[in-house]
């Protein structure tokens, strides 16, 4: 899989109003969970850590396509966003938990599943949109 060779570690993002879970996966298959604050200095810290520790580019799953979370990871040239579609990430959710009950860390393991398993679908953001200019 090309998303899983060129990227250092490979994060899935569940974000919320008070907290944000991850899902990390790094190179050697470690999976590790982690909860940080809804502050800007927490995912500054957090995000530099991880860097730090792998040594290379973050490809990170969000819910999201555009909004305040995505424009700050976009200041963040090691990272690349790949957005999950909320309705995908929902049946994805259902067919591990009929009940559709909604699990923050489950949700941030399940956005990297789907980042991983489905590269052909899910694609990055790139570095040069933004929702407010088109080429001219």
């Amino acid at each position: 899989m090309t998303v899983t060779n060129q990227f250092a570690a490979h994060v899935g993002l569940d974000w919320a109003d008070k907290k944000h879970d991850f899902c990390v996966l790094f190179k050697n298959d470690e999976r590790v969970f982690h909860v940080i604050e809804h502050l800007a200095e927490a995912l500054d810290v957090w995000l530099t850590e991880v860097h730090q520790k792998v040594k290379g580019r973050i490809a990170i799953a969000i819910e999201l396509k555009k909004g305040s979370v995505v424009y700050a990871l976009q200041q963040y040239p090691f990272i690349t966003i790949f957005p999950v579609h909320a309705l995908f990430l929902a049946r994805y959710r259902q067919a591990f938990s009929p009940s559709g009950a909604k699990d923050d860390p489950q949700d941030a393991e399940l956005a990297l599943e789907l980042m991983l398993r489905h590269t052909q679908q899910i694609k990055a953001i790139e570095p040069d949109n933004a929702d407010s200019h088109s080429p001219g």
